[in-house]
């Protein structure tokens, strides 16, 4: 049995050209992204792509999904396995790829988290499990690059 949801997403862009100027090779990217509910998100360009270097970017905030989901799905297989973690960090890194024509995709992104469990007797499971939870991510699964893992476990 298959379940679906609906996520939506507002955009908001305006011009922020104060006189009439001939048509700019380039518009700003900065825009603002709301969902219902939610504080709205101030969003640009990746600095490189001359975008607001202060705020998030698409490739950010697509990072920053897949470490989320992650560790969520993670958390959800260590409690379904009598693993109690007690901290969980990640440095994660992605690798995006920019053609000549200006066409770009993320090649790979590299999770690196570290976790701290309780049991010093299940330190192998719980490393097994981030491929377990791999398989249960969300965002993981909707990416046509993989979702590497580099994994270090201990206990208090």
């Amino acid at each position: 049995m298959t379940f679906k949801h609906l996520f939506k997403a507002a955009i908001n862009w305006k011009s922020k050209k104060v006189e009439p100027e001939p048509i700019s090779k380039f518009y700003s990217k900065s825009h603002k992204i709301s969902i219902e509910g939610k504080s709205i998100l101030d969003v640009s360009a990746a600095k490189a792509f001359k975008g607001d270097p202060e705020l998030y970017n698409p490739e950010d905030l697509l990072l920053s999904s897949l470490v989320s989901c992650h560790m969520m799905s993670y958390l959800y297989v260590c409690s379904q396995n009598g693993i109690e973690v007690l901290e969980y960090t990640d440095n994660a890194k992605a690798v995006l790829e920019v053609a000549a024509d200006g066409s770009g995709r993320f090649t790979e992104v590299r999770l690196y988290p570290k976790v701290k469990i309780a049991n010093p007797d299940k330190i192998q499971e719980a490393l097994d499990l981030h491929i377990k939870a791999n398989q249960l991510c969300f965002i993981a699964n909707s990416c046509n690059f993989p979702v590497l893992h580099n994994a270090t476990c201990e206990t208090a």
